[in-house]
């Protein structure tokens, strides 16, 4: 049974693993984590549950780490739903998240905002950090488009995003706030995070294979590493 602490701040958040919680490992540095080992200990999932709520919006965030790709997602904004459905189905995380934000004023805040939220979500159900790969990568084809993803869960927060997207819109989503999220992300989960179009001619294929690139990126950075154990993935001593 994950114990479970609760911290009263403006930000309201419950779970996440104990530090002494076993870990299973992945073969491989990185890309897409397919062979990840089997505990024959069976640790408890990871997970959180966020509540994030301002005068602009409200946030409520559940996270399972080890999941089957299971997802409820509502923001009011359609496409943004999509993105954040695929992100979950990509990385195999369970996540259940709802935003009511101020959509009548503009979608930045409700994008930006579910961006830290949820990565405050992976911030603590990862806790400590002891035992995982900490960093991955993917490189993602999508049809006619390329994308790329990077991410290492280092304690700093830091961003780099390039979508190629030239539109105002895509379905009923602000284009320029892509960049928000992936933002508010690394700010949330105090990660580095770079994603890339390399190249494509849709402006939606540009979008998703950016998302499922990040998706795969952050499965692998938050796998078990059966090599090295319970040891923390810096010679700092902390992330």
């Amino acid at each position: 049974m994950t114990t479970r602490k609760t911290t009263k701040t403006s930000i309201e958040m419950l779970g996440g693993p104990g530090p002494g919680s076993p870990r299973t490992g992945l073969r491989s540095w990185g890309g897409d984590p397919s062979h990840l080992g089997t505990s024959e200990t069976n640790p408890a999932p990871r997970t959180s549950v966020v509540q994030r709520n301002t005068a602009e919006t409200r946030i409520a965030i559940d996270l399972t780490i080890e999941g089957q790709g299971r997802y409820k997602v509502t923001t009011g904004i359609r496409f943004f739903d999509h993105m954040l459905e695929l992100f979950t189905r990509h990385g195999a995380f369970d996540l259940n998240l709802t935003c009511n934000g101020d959509l009548d004023v503009d979608q930045h805040h409700t994008v930006e905002d579910v961006g830290i939220a949820l990565g405050e979500a992976f911030d603590r159900a990862l806790g400590e950090k002891r035992g995982i790969l900490r960093a991955g990568y993917f490189l993602m084809p999508m049809d006619e488009t390329l994308a790329i993803a990077a991410v290492d869960l280092s304690g700093r927060a830091a961003f780099a995003v390039e979508t190629k997207v030239r539109t105002r819109l895509v379905g009923d989503l602000q284009t320029e706030l892509v960049t928000d999220f992936f933002e508010g992300f690394a700010r949330g989960a105090r990660a580095n995070v770079h994603v890339k179009t390399m190249y494509g001619r849709s402006n939606h294929h540009k979008i998703e294979a950016i998302f499922k690139a990040f998706a795969r990126a952050m499965r692998g950075a938050c796998s078990r590493d059966k090599q090295l154990g319970e040891m923390l993935p810096s010679t700092k001593g902390l992330l």
